[in-house]
Parts: C-alpha cells; sequence; structure tokens
C-alpha cells in the first residue's frame, strides 16, 4: 500500500512507511524505528505511538535511550531509540540487534502529564514517516488525548547499506525480519518499556500500517486498548493473496485511468507521443539522471503515485505538460526535458526507499511464494496494458497502479543491485503467518476503519470481505477520500473513527 512516510523501527528496515499516529502522547516508530513516536520495521521501521509522561528527559538504559525535549509550533517533542532484536525467534541475547527511533510528540505543556499512549502505523513498506512541523491534521486532534511520538532516524535499509551484505542470499536472510510479525514484536517490546504498568494502547493504521495492526489483533491483543485503521485492511488468506489482491486491483487502475483521460482528455495524445519517442531512441528509452532509462514500461510507473492519491491526477496532468524541451531552434530533434526525467525518479522513489520494490511482494505472503505476482496477473490483461500496442491501436496508454515487476530490476538504476536477492524474495516459500483468523474473529479490542470507496491501494471489496472476519470491527464507508484520506483531512479521520469508538457517532 503506498503510504509515502515510515521509517525503520518498529516494523523492521524493510518495512518503512508503516507508522505514524500522535495524540497527547503520540508515539511514532518506523518500520523498525522505536515507540512513542512513529515507527516500523520497515527499512527504517517507522511507527508512533501516544503515551504519557513516564521517562524523564536523558534517563537511559542499554536497551532505551531518551533525549531532551525540544519545540515546533504549539508541540514539544522528544526523541527515543530502543535496541531490539533482529530476530524474535531466537535467544534475545544471541539475536543481532537493530535501532528503532522514536518520535513522541505532545502538546505544549503536558509534558509531565500521565496520557495515554497512541501508536502510529505508518503505510509501506520502505517508507519512513513523516516528520511534523506544526499542530495540524490528525496529530492536532490526538495531542488533545494522547501522547504522540514519531520516527525516521532507526537503523535505516538505504541501498548503500543494504549493499554491506556480501550477497543476495544474506541480504534476504536479514530482510525477512522486517515485515508485519516483527513490527508487532517491536511495539510490543517498546510498549513495556515506556509504560511501568505496561498498559494496552491506542494503534492507528494507516495503509500498510492498517496491515500491521490487524497482524497486532492476531497475535497480541493485550497490547491494544482499540485499534484505528485508514484504508488499511489486509486480505486475510492464506498462501500468496497478492494474486487475488492484483486481480481486483487491476479492474480498480483501470477504472482510475479512465477517469484520469476523461479529466485530461489532452494527455492521450502526450502520452502516446512519449511512449513513440521513447520506443525509437537507442536502446527503447532515455537516460534518467541517475543512470537508469525511463522507458514506456517505466513511464507506466507514474500510476503508482499519480491515480491514487488526492491531486495524484492534478500533479500527473502538471508534470506532462512540461515532458518537451521547448524549440528553439527550427527543426531541432525533440528532446524530453530534464524537468520531466528528473520529476519521475522523484515520484518512483526507488532511489531513496528500494525497499519497497523488494519487499512489497511479501507482505501478502503466509507460507507460500509470490512468484511476481503481478506479473502473472498482468498477463491476463496484457492486450489493455501494452503501451507500444495501445499506441498502434489508437488507444490510450493505460499507467499501472501500486505493483512491482522483475523488469524493474533491469531499468531502474538503484534496484540493479539487488535483481538477485529480488528474484529470491519472489521465490522464498517458508514465510510464517501474518493473521490469525480465529483470534480475528473473536477480536474483543474495539476496532474501527476508513474503508475508501475508490481506494487503488486496498480494494472496497477486499476490505469488506475482511472486516467481515474481525468481530466487533466497525466500517466507515466513503467515497469523500482516495487512500490519501489520513493525510488530506487527519483531523475529521482521525475524530470521525475516535467517535465511533466512543460512541458518538453511531454508524453501523
Amino acid at each position: 500500500m503506498l503510504a509515502t512516510y515510515a521509517p525503520r523501527s518498529l516494523i523492521k528496515p524493510l518495512l518503512l512507511r508503516l507508522l505514524s499516529p500522535l495524540s497527547p502522547r503520540t508515539i511514532s516508530l518506523s518500520p523498525r524505528t522505536a515507540l512513542h513516536f512513529y515507527c516500523c520495521r520497515n527499512g527504517e521501521r517507522g511507527f508512533i505511538a501516544m503515551a504519557g509522561g513516564n521517562i524523564t528527559a536523558g534517563e537511559s538504559s542499554p536497551e532505551h535511550v531518551a533525549g531532551k525535549w525540544f519545540s515546533i509550533p504549539e508541540l514539544r517533542l522528544r526523541d527515543h531509540r530502543f535496541t531490539v532484536p533482529l530476530d524474535y525467534s531466537i535467544d534475545r541475547n544471541a539475536s543481532p540487534k537493530i535501532t528503532v527511533f522514536a518520535r513522541e510528540v505532545v502538546a505544549v505543556g503536558r509534558e509531565e502529564q500521565p496520557l495515554p499512549y497512541l501508536l502510529f502505523l505508518q503505510g509501506g513498506p520502505g517508507f519512513e514517516c513523516p516528520r511534523p512541523t506544526e499542530s495540524s491534521g490528525w496529530i492536532q486532534k490526538a495531542c488533545e488525548e494522547f501522547r504522540v511520538r514519531g520516527t525516521g532516524l532507526s537503523t535505516p535499509l538505504s541501498a548503500s547499506s543494504m549493499l554491506q551484505l556480501k550477497s543476495a542470499e544474506d541480504l534476504v536472510d536479514y530482510l525477512k525480519h522486517f515485515r508485519a510479525d516483527n513490527i508487532v514484536n517491536d511495539a510490543e517490546f517498546i510498549r513495556v518499556r515506556l509504560d511501568p504498568e505496561a498498559r494496552p494502547w491506542t494503534i492507528l493504521g494507516q495503509s500498510y500500517g492498517g496491515f500491521c495492526a490487524v497482524t497486532y489483533l492476531s497475535f497480541a491483543p493485550q497490547g491494544l486498548k482499540q485499534a484505528l485503521l485508514t484504508g488499511g485492511t489486509p486480505p486475510l488468506g492464506n498462501g500468496c493473496t497478492a494474486d487475488f489482491v492484483y486481480k481486483v486491483c487491476f479492474e480498480q487502475v483501470i477504472l482510475q485511468n479512465e477517469k484520469y483521460y476523461n479529466r485530461f482528455p489532452q494527455d492521450i495524445e502526450i502520452v502516446r507521443d512519449i511512449v513513440n519517442h521513447l520506443a525509437e531512441s537507442e536502446g527503447g528509452g532515455v537516460l534518467l539522471p541517475s543512470g537508469g532509462i525511463l522507458t514506456p514500461r517505466v513511464l507506466q510507473g507514474l500510476g503508482l503515485n499519480g491515480l491514487g492519491s488526492s491531486s495524484g491526477f492534478e500533479r500527473l496532468h502538471y508534470m506532462l505538460e512540461r515532458v518537451w524541451d521547448p524549440v528553439i531552434v527550427p527543426g531541432a530533434p525533440k528532446r524530453i526535458s530534464y524537468y520531466f526525467l528528473n520529476a519521475v525518479e522523484n515520484w518512483l522513489g526507488f532511489d531513496t526507499n528500494p525497499l519497497f520494490a523488494l519487499m512489497h511482494e511479501t507482505i501478502y505472503c503466509q507460507g507460500a511464494s509470490s512468484r511476481w505476482a503481478a506479473e502473472r496477473i498482468m498477463a491476463d490483461y496484457e492486450g489493455k496494458f501494452h503501451p507500444i500496442r495501445a499506441v498502434k491501436e489508437g488507444r490510450p496508454v493505460l499507467f499501472t497502479g501500486e505493483m512491482v515487476f522483475p523488469w524493474m530490476f533491469d531499468e531502474i538504476h538503484a534496484l540493479r543491485p539487488f535483481k538477485e536477492a529480488a528474484h529470491l524474495f519472489a521465490e522464498k516459500k517458508d514465510w510464517p503467518p501474518l493473521y490469525d483468523v480465529v483470534m480475528l474473529n473473536n477480536n474483543r479490542v474495539p476496532v474501527a476503519a476508513a474503508v475508501y470507496y475508490d481506494d487503488m491501494y486496498v480494494n472496497f471489496k477486499i476490505a469488506r470481505e475482511t472486516a467481515s472476519q474481525i468481530a466487533g470491527i466497525r466500517l466507515w464507508i466513503t467515497n469523500e477520500y482516495m487512500h490519501s484520506g489520513l493525510r488530506d483531512d487527519g483531523g475529521r479521520v482521525f475524530d470521525q473513527l475516535m467517535g465511533m469508538l466512543k460512541g458518538k457517532k453511531p454508524l453501523f
């Protein structure tokens, strides 16, 4: 689920973009980061939690180091670093260690008040949590009653740091510890160290963070007081549910393309011209600033960000407006502008967050391999998504969505060193379980979930089916927002879900 944030903390380096809830005292941990802030084991492990001030500034232990308070407008922040096991399945003393970073956020003047914790799990996997710069959105609402924390500095899994491992096998063996199961382990490790009474906390899971929250409900419900999910209800089936996910998601992606071209019909011809230009260029594409290649397939990948979030249509359209260098000499050949080439790489984000490409399909695997699920399922839609064929047949070129394909590890420069590891991940079968359906059927933790009808990343049909398996869950189904609802109107979304849990908004 594309959620554009998340450091490595609670979630483990690979799942960087998962966590990040803030409240009177909120903690967010990066994909494997630290609690009381955004923390999560995503590549940076990032996820957030909120809690009361049980630790004095500067207090530390071998497993937890707390920093000093500092200020941004209307908020006070404090950094925490936790030393956690990489592998919880073996003796903790024998396991290698990683650092989970968490940033605690609280309203000014409430630093020492005994506020409850809110743990925020950001989306991903593989992206860090956003750094708060002011009191606004859902953070402002959360800080009315919680303590918030955030991340971004957990032991990071950047392209350069991953290359320190000697082989693709070593990399896979390391990164396998960065899925939702270990994010939950990190969260529990941190929870009992932040609060001397080890009280359960509230969790807010955005996108992939919601997946992790459902894993939490499955294996450690004793750690949760209540759970809020925003665009983050995962498929619960065994094996590789990515196959099912893509079968329904491709249909939604096609619909989003239709909406886009209805909004900006002039872009149909612009995209066709780009595809023709790339196909006729030497090597089948144009060199990108990093050294990768802009091919028709890479161009289609702009749909990952452009089709699934609010203002994405507009931002994609304005990028396409500036695709060509102006011709100031009559007869000069047409050239793609440096602005556009640079914008493509920034949008894709693989240079800074390669973990998403490596780990994305693994978040759907329980005891089975993904075998490049998106690539296989796309074969059923080959006639619709083949860019050059679309041009020849006079059809719009369709953008793709939140999908990772094997060719990316050839055409995208930042991913080339990880091609072998990517193929090993695609064939890996021995993935441990992520959900316990029996436990979810008997769930007693209050849960409220925002389900977005037009969500391109977490399909509405799958969300409804999953919700039917979680006892007591209350759904807020809306078409007012896309997947980015928490970012776009976080105060309202947070207030709606909390109101449902408190009985103030009795929606069923």
